[in-house]
């Protein structure tokens, strides 16, 4: 069934030909074709990191703090924990933009691999039920797509004995690009509703976050609703 798989991708590429999305470099193999990248641009990708050289809160790098950057240290929070991939700059930046505004779906497996290994490697995640952020009403139409959810699928391929759960749905709100962080918690109080049980354990699935807002806004739905401990992925810090 693999060779198969191959085969088929190695054939759909020459009938029409995919590029690297950083490098724009034509993709050979079935692997390249699979992630949506060339080796060389995968290999100089950094692995995932499980330490703590990265906020418990924000996810981005600490300096000289332990833990908790200092921006964080004072300020109260409705999850556990938050991990980071990747920030929001250079190569980076052009992969998330390539995935969700140009829609290189393979990418999709290339952020789900980088999430499996985080999971695996990370004790604390080893029940955790994994909850995408719901999208706005009418970004689908107006996007055609959601990029979370549709992470989340592709993350069934990699974590077959995961539960997954989309128990959080958001009603009617602006858009949250142009608000402060301040504006972006008023603009999703009310807004987030869950259907179905908490979990004991949960982990939000996001792909960008700049003030965390959406990620306060989610976790203190769920532990409203039931959940003990909430956990929180994204793909990039902003």
């Amino acid at each position: 069934m693999k060779t198969f798989k191959k085969i088929f991708l190695q054939a759909k590429n020459l009938l029409f030909p995919e590029s690297c999305a950083l490098c724009e470099s034509a993709l050979i193999d079935s692997d390249e074709i699979r992630l949506g990248l060339c080796q060389d641009c995968t290999s100089s990708l950094n692995s995932v990191q499980t330490d703590n050289s990265k906020c418990m809160i924000c996810g981005k790098p600490l300096i000289s703090e332990v833990e908790t950057c200092l921006s964080c240290r004072n300020a109260q929070h409705s999850y556990d924990r938050l991990w980071t991939l990747f920030p929001y700059t250079g190569k980076y930046r052009k992969l998330i933009t390539a995935y969700k505004f140009r829609k290189k779906l393979p990418l999709a497996d290339f952020f789900a691999e980088k999430i499996t290994e985080l999971i695996k490697n990370e004790p604390l995640l080893e029940n955790a039920v994994i909850i995408p952020v719901p999208p706005r009403p009418g970004k689908i139409k107006e996007a055609g797509w959601d990029q979370v959810d549709y992470l989340v699928k592709r993350l069934e391929k990699y974590l077959p004995q995961a539960s997954i759960k989309r128990l959080l749905k958001r009603g009617k709100s602006k858009e949250q690009k142009q608000l402060n962080q301040a504006e972006r918690l008023e603009n999703l109080k009310g807004r987030v509703k869950i259907i179905g049980n908490a979990p004991n354990t949960a982990l939000i699935i996001d792909d960008v976050i700049t003030t965390g807002s959406t990620m306060e806004v989610c976790s203190k739905v769920l532990k409203e609703g039931g959940a003990q401990t909430v956990f929180c992925v994204c793909l990039v810090y902003n």
